[in-house]
This record gives structure tokens, sequence and C-alpha cells, in this order.
């Protein structure tokens, strides 16, 4: 790997940054006593608070104001908090059509500026909470946005080796992003709320606002990365993949030269100009891509997998710990200063330091391995959250062992279940349906999070702790899934991922056999298969040129189909027709045998 694919891959992951900034900076926004006055989710009277949150009426003890929660408080904040994810839902869905028309660099480009306006609509924000939501909606579009098209683009310029690790860097940028939110929103804080002014003065109008200082600069200063993502993307090449797609080859090699630091010549740059050129050959001769085909026999595993690995990510609580942190800190018994200063900042700097070891175990372990390894843990110290915060009456000791146990779980997620879903997502489908597949993945995340973050105040409004074995138990579906349907892809080419994911079961006199289909061009002698197995199965005609060998792996014994110009259509794994010959037809012809049908795809 050279300096440049590194920088790019850096630059691309400053989308990650946008995210957890969002993230970040509304856990400490919803704790700003002016935040919660300005949209009426509290009132304050002029009464005070002592440095351990208990009422006072001695001036000199007075430490915070006492706000007083209105009725509908959980619902506005819901609603204000999930309006970004409910944005990032649609903005994933739009990068499919944005990505594929004008390219990945561009469209993360221009989603930058729209994170920038969204920012800037929340920063001056009139006194309702529709407009706030507006704001958050409109920033979410652009991160669902990047979402998708972030990881995919590093994944498109990075070697096969380090694809994961790399990818995984858009994770990093998240964790960071929060980290950054909390120091400079804490300190914020810390200097508009601690000892503030009209502490014990009593106040006519419980509903006047104070000084908006401190969240309106919170918000608008989202604006700074938001710009400078915008302006470091203007610097980076496009996608070589997508040039290709778009039959602009003299670029792609071009940046493929420039991210292998070799000449145009050079025989590695050609391999992989060849590589790419074959796949999008193959993807045309299919014809154009519908979201339809991601549930294809030949596809549809790897969709629901992505599906659902970033439902479970979700319903691991790590949201509801993120957005809401101070509100739990404060549950389980803190002060207000350690529940929105320190212990913030802690937990946010265990979720960015863990992440290192998940950018090494993600190549190393394997994916299936670390989400294997993340859902056990995760479960562990749910449950011991909730069983450590039943006794915090009994001592403080308590209280530090259940926020220990939290940032066990952050730790536990951010090497596992934080990264992996993204590199996954992004390495699993063929270019073809690249971008859509990886779209499903990121609705399926932002869907998700919107039903966390929308339902998460009520919950522990109405459980308390006990909201730590709803995702305890959601954990442990979690390793289920990851245990017994999760197909490890470590190490596989992009381009060979077919291979993995669309091997086929077929019935041969009532014995299951498990099949791999390869294509032989038989004039070259090269040898490929994911782009041909794509092409055949979901209907698409070959490719004219030379004829083609089909080699069918694992029969009662070996068999060469040859396969010139013909189609092979599967209807929902049921039928097949080769050279317009029948299937039993033409398995007797070349196999020897007098029943083919096909039972079942996706079968690893």
């Amino acid at each position: 790997m050279n300096s440049f694919q590194f920088l790019v891959a850096l630059t691309a992951s400053f989308g990650g940054l946008l995210f957890g900034y969002e993230v970040g900076v509304m856990n400490v926004v919803l704790v700003m006593d002016a935040f919660r006055i300005f949209f009426k989710f509290h009132n304050w009277n002029g009464d005070g608070l002592d440095e351990k949150g208990q009422p006072t009426k001695d001036k000199a003890n007075m430490m915070y104001r006492d706000l007083k929660e209105a009725d509908n408080k959980a619902t506005l904040e819901g609603l204000i908090t999930s309006s970004f994810v409910l944005g990032a839902l649609c903005g994933a869905l739009m990068a499919t059509y944005l990505g594929e028309k004008y390219g990945r660099q561009r469209t993360i480009m221009i989603g930058a500026c729209i994170f920038t306006c969204g920012a800037i609509i929340q920063g001056i924000s009139a006194r309702h909470w529709a407009m706030i939501a507006v704001g958050r909606l409109i920033t979410g579009l652009s991160i669902g946005c990047n979402g998708v098209l972030c990881p995919t683009y590093i994944s498109e310029v990075a070697p096969a080796k380090i694809r994961g690790t790399l990818s995984s860097c858009y994770q990093l940028m998240t964790t960071f992003g929060i980290i950054v939110a909390a120091v400079i929103n804490s300190i914020v804080w810390y200097y508009t709320n601690v000892k503030p002014d009209g502490l014990g003065q009593t106040r006519n109008d419980i509903w006047k606002e104070v000084s908006n200082f401190e969240w309106r600069f919170a918000l608008l200063f989202q604006v700074v990365p938001g710009l400078g993502l915008a302006l470091l993307m203007c610097f980076l090449p496009k996608s070589p993949r997508w040039l290709c797609s778009k039959d602009r080859d003299e670029e792609a090699v071009e940046v493929l030269a420039k991210l292998n630091a070799a000449s145009t010549s050079d025989e590695l740059v050609q391999s992989e100009l060849k590589a790419i050129q074959e796949d999008v050959a193959a993807t045309r001769a299919a014809g154009s891509s519908s979201f339809g085909e991601l549930f294809s026999p030949v596809i549809r595993r790897r969709t629901f997998i992505t599906f659902l690995m970033q439902l479970f990510q979700q319903w691991t609580g790590i949201n509801v710990i993120m957005y809401y942190q101070s509100q739990i800190y404060g549950e389980i018994g803190f002060t207000k200063f350690m529940s929105t200063v320190v212990l913030p900042i802690i937990n946010n700097f265990v979720n960015f330091v863990s992440t290192f070891p998940g950018m090494w175990g993600i190549e190393r372990l394997g994916r299936k391995t670390l989400l294997v390894i993340g859902s056990l843990m995760m479960m562990v110290f749910h449950i011991s959250t909730w069983a450590f915060s039943t006794q915090t009456k009994n001592g403080k000791t308590w209280q530090y062992l259940a926020v220990a146990s939290i940032f066990l779980m952050v730790f536990s997620f951010a090497w596992t279940w934080g990264p992996v879903p993204w590199v996954y997502q992004a390495e699993v489908f063929p270019l073809r349906v690249r971008v859509k597949g990886s779209a499903v993945g990121t609705v399926s995340n932002f869907l998700n999070n919107w039903i966390i973050a929308f339902v998460g105040p009520a919950l522990m409004k109405a459980w308390s702790t006990k909201t730590f074995l709803l995702f305890a138990a959601a954990c442990l579906l979690a390793w289920v899934y990851s245990q017994f349907y999760v197909i490890e892809c470590k190490g596989v080419s992009i381009d060979e991922m077919d291979a993995k994911m669309a091997d086929i079961r077929f019935i041969f006199y009532g014995l299951p056999i498990f099949h791999t289909f390869y294509f032989r061009n038989k004039t070259s002698g090269s040898f490929s298969m994911s782009p041909y197995l794509t092409s055949y199965l979901v209907g698409g005609p070959v490719p004219a040129g030379p004829a083609l060998q089909l080699l069918c792996i694992g029969a009662p014994y070996p068999s060469i189909i040859t396969a010139c110009h013909c189609t092979i259509i599967l209807q929902l794994g049921l039928a097949a027709t080769i050279s317009g010959t029948q299937p039993s037809q033409a398995c007797k012809k070349y196999i020897g045998v007098s029943r083919y049908r096909v039972e079942k795809t996706l079968q690893a």
C-alpha cells in the first residue's frame, strides 16, 4: 500500500467524521439548559441545584439550574433526534441513483455541501421543534448518502489484502467525530451551564429564553467538517470501476497507475484494469440492474445478510448509549458534571481507541469471527450493567461498576460490530448491484437507528436500566445469526465474491451435491468465474465473442458443458435452459443423468 492510497481512503473516511460529530453533538446539546428551555422540553422558575444535583435555597451553594420537565419532553426529544436518522434513510436510497449517475467521488462532495446547509439551518433554528428537525433531516440526507458511498468508494480504490482495514477507516472517523463533538461541546456546556446568571432569582415567565449561544455554536460548528470534506474530495480521483462503467478506460488506467504508484503500462495496473473491464462487460451483458435483482437466487442471500447485519448492529443498543449517555449516567446516580462532561468524554475515547483493534482483527481474525465474539461480549456487559445499576443505592462502588460495564460494552461494539457491517456490505456485492446492495444495508442501519432514536427516551423513562436487558436479548439473537448464517469473506477479492456467495445445490437422483460454476475463455485460456456467473444466472445473454466452457465441479463425475452464445435462465431457482435444450435432456447428454432440478440457491 502506498501513501496516496492511504490518503484517498482517509479523506473519504471523513464522511464518517460528519456522522460521528452529528451523533456526539446531540448527546451534549440535549442536556444544555438553554436548548431545553428554548424548545420547551423544560421550564425554569429560577430555582437552583447544588453540586450533587439536589435542590437548595442557599444561593452560595447553587451550581446548576433546577429545570422542571415538560410532559411532552420524551416525545419532542425523540422527534428531533430521530429526524436526522429519517433523513439518513432517504439519503441512503438516493445514493444508488446519484452514485451510479454522477460517480462516488462527486456525490460524496455534493453530500458534504448538503450537510453544511443542514447544519446552518439547525444553528439558526426558530423556536419550534419543526425547524431544527428539518435541519437535522437535511444533514441526515447527506450522512445516509455518504454512508453508502464512502465505504464503497474506499473498497474500489483499496488493494484486496487490506481492503477491510481501509474500509474500517470510515468507522474509525465516526468514532473520532463523536469524541471531537464530546470534547468541544462539553467545554461549552461547562462554561455556560455551571453557575449561570439568574440562579436564585424568581422568574415570572418560566418559559423565557436564556442565552442560546451554547447550542447554536455547537450545531453551527458542523459547518467546519462539512466544508472540509467537500474541499478535500475535490482533490481525490474518481473510482476506476465507475470510470470503466462509463467507457472512460483511459482515465481509469491513469487513476489505477496513480493509486499503485506505477506507470500506465505496468503489469499490475493492466491486470487490475483488465479485471475491472471484464466485470463491467459481464454486468452490461446481463442488462441494467434493479433492486429486484438483489432478491434473485444468486444475490438474495448476501442481501439478507447485509440487511440483518445492520439491523442487529443498531439493536445492540449502541446508539441509545451514544445519543442519551449523559441521561443514563444521571439515572445511575452521577452528578451533572460527571454525567455531562467527564463520563461521556471517557466513553467516547474508549469508543475511538477500541476501533483500532477492529482494524487489526478484521483482516486477521475475519469478519464473522469478530461478529460472533462481539455479540457474546455485548450480551454479557448489557446484563452486568443492569445488574449493577439495581445496586447503586448501596454505594458509589456499584455506580462505577455499572459505568464500567457500559464502557466495556462500547469497547465490545467498537472493535467488532462497529466496523464489520460497513466493510461487509461494501465487498460482498458484484459491481452490477454494488451500490444498490450497499444502499439496502445502509437503509437497514438508518431505519433501525431511527426506531431506536425515537423510542429510546420513552424506553428509558418507562423501563430505566431494564432497557439493557432488551438489548442483551438482541445481542443473543445477533450471535445466533452470526454463528449460523453469516459467510466469511476475509481475503477474497471483490471480483471473486460471487464464487463464495452463489454456489448452487442440485439433486441427482435425490443426492444433494454442492456445485460451483466456472467459465473459461476457450480462445485465450483465461479463467474467469464471477462476471459470467452473474450474467448467466440472472438471465442475461452470454457476451458475443469466444466460446465459453461451463465446468460443473462436484457432480457425481467430472463434466464439461459447452455454452457458446447461449442463455441460461433461472426462474426462482426452479428451471433452467441450456442452449435451448430442456434441462433433463442437456444433463442426460452431457452429464449422463436424467433428472436435473435446481433445489436451492445461495449455499456456501
